[in-house]
Parts: structure tokens; sequence; C-alpha cells
């Protein structure tokens, strides 16, 4: 659901942006990185950017279209601790939602691919509910499954930020198409009691990566996106623990909230550390913040 592959201009994150900030990355201890798009495996540097890293010992994580997954399977093994590929349901609704033809098949073909390298690698699903998907939540977890994954988590859409290269919000027109409307919430909440109630035996315990509450939590943020029940923030420490270090070297909090300096301007260190950013931790008041509030996806992360 993001718009990053609508840019006209092809910016990576590479070496020559990786380098100047390894010392940097050692003396804030960086134990994780997830490499996000667009698509990372389309980055020609991508290999030679894993291999420092993990001389350095942190932990890769791919997030992944799945869509060439096979090309690069052999490089994805070598690389990466653990991947998460897009899955917006059974093959079909999968297929029209990517706009691929056979974008499922590819996805499995690289899955399989995958783990023909390395069995025990971890391999999970991630799937941005809507309009278009919605009435399949339980053939959506079942997909995952026959892909041979070892999970699966739900998220919202997102309508309203700016986020994922979006220069503007989403007018109404864009929103509407992707959201839900007032009688799409019964079917959407059917689903996910329907995820509650058999997941777990049907799936195996864990399957699914969300708890009750936070599925229903997914509910709960499209009744509020029609204005029918107060926006609610997640619980979340994303700005304390994390960044987001987008290809043209901004550096946001999250990756809804503003940028808060550029790699071009100094170390990670020194933008995670400046005034700017300090004075964003210390005034952030999640509950209340606008943009909090109508997060469909958060970070609590513990040590």
């Amino acid at each position: 659901m993001c718009d990053i592959w609508k840019s006209r201009v092809n910016k990576t994150f590479g070496l020559q942006e990786l380098e100047p900030q390894l010392e940097s990355i050692r003396r804030l201890g960086v134990r994780w990185i997830v490499f996000s798009g667009g698509e990372p495996l389309m980055n020609p540097e991508l290999p030679q950017v894993c291999e420092i890293l993990r001389r350095e010992e942190i932990r890769l994580t791919l997030l992944s279209t799945g869509l060439l997954l096979k090309k690069y399977a052999k490089a994805v093994a070598a690389a990466f601790d653990d991947v998460i590929v897009s899955l917006d349901g059974p093959p079909e609704i999968h297929n029209a939602i990517r706009r691929v033809p056979a974008a499922f098949e590819l996805l499995q073909a690289g899955v399989c691919a995958l783990r023909e390298i390395r069995p025990d690698i971890r391999i999970t699903a991630r799937s941005t509910i809507q309009k278009a998907n919605h009435k399949h939540l339980m053939e959506t977890a079942r997909a995952a499954k026959l892909l041979s994954l070892d999970g699966i988590s739900f998220l919202a859409v997102d309508v309203s930020s700016q986020a994922f290269n979006r220069d503007l919000a989403w007018p109404l027109s864009k929103q509407q198409e992707v959201g839900l409307s007032l009688s799409e919430l019964a079917t959407l909440d059917s689903g996910i009691e329907l995820l509650i109630r058999d997941g777990g035996w049907e799936l195996g315990a864990g399957f699914i990566a969300e708890s009750t509450e936070k599925l229903r939590r997914i509910g709960r943020h499209f009744r509020s996106q029609l204005g029918l029940e107060p926006a609610e923030a997640p619980v979340c420490n994303a700005p304390w623990v994390s960044a987001v270090i987008e290809a043209d070297g901004e550096v946001r909090p999250c990756f809804f909230h503003p940028s808060i300096g550029n790699l071009r301007d100094g170390s990670l260190e020194d933008v995670v550390n400046e005034e700017k950013a300090l004075s964003f931790r210390r005034n952030l008041n999640i509950p209340n913040d606008s943009i909090c509030r109508k997060c469909v996806c958060s970070l609590n992360y513990r040590t």
C-alpha cells in the first residue's frame, strides 16, 4: 500500500551511504536492521551492504514483495536471518491486488527456492487489510500456511498519512477506494472473530502474530476512520529504540512522523541525538498525538 514504486528517481542506500555510518552504528549499539522498500532486492549493492553489517553481528531482516525471491534466493539465504513477505490474500485476491499475473505463484516459487537452500530460515507474511481483501482473512492465513510460512501478521491499511513516499495525504476518493465502508465493518469483525476462534487450533498456536486485543484493534481502527469512535494510539516506543532511514538519507523517528534530520548532514548518532530529535522525543505524548492516534503499525521493542 505504499507509493514508493511510483517514484521516477532511482534512490538506493548502498555502500557509499553505509560506510560513513559504520562507526556511528557501532557506538549506538544497533542490534537489528530491517530492509524495506519499495523492493530491497532491486538494490544492486544489497549483498555487499548485508555482508558488512553481518560482520557487525547485526540481525538482518528482509521485507519483500516476494516477486524476486526465487531469482535472488541464494543471496537472500546467505545474507538474512529472516524474511517477511507481503501477502494480500489467497491466490486470486493476492494477484488482483498486486496487479501482477501469477504474483502468488511467483511468491510460492520464491519461498520454495529459499527453503531448498536454507530449510530453517524463518519466513513469515504480513497482510495489509483493505477493501479488496477484508472478506478473506482466514483464507489469507490459510494461504500463508499453504506457502509453508512460519506465521502471519495483520495490520490495517494506512489511508491518512504522508508516509511511504506520499507527497500528500491520499484524497478522500483514494481513501474510500481502499478503506472500508460502514456496511463492510460487520464482515471485517466476523473475519477477525473467526481468526481469534479458529486460527490457533487450525493453523497452530502462535501462527497468527497478533493477540486477540491487537486483532480487535484493527476493527476499531477502521471504525475510527469513519468517525464512529475516537482514534486510539497503540502502545509504542519506536522513537526511543529505533529510527527509519530512507534511501535519500532522511531519518525519521518512525515511518509516520516527519524527518528529524538527514545523514548528508552528519552521522546517524548525530541525527538521533541532536536537539531537534531530543526535543521531539521529549515532547511526544503518544496517546494524544494526532499522528500516533491514526497509526496502523507500532513497535514496542523490549531488550
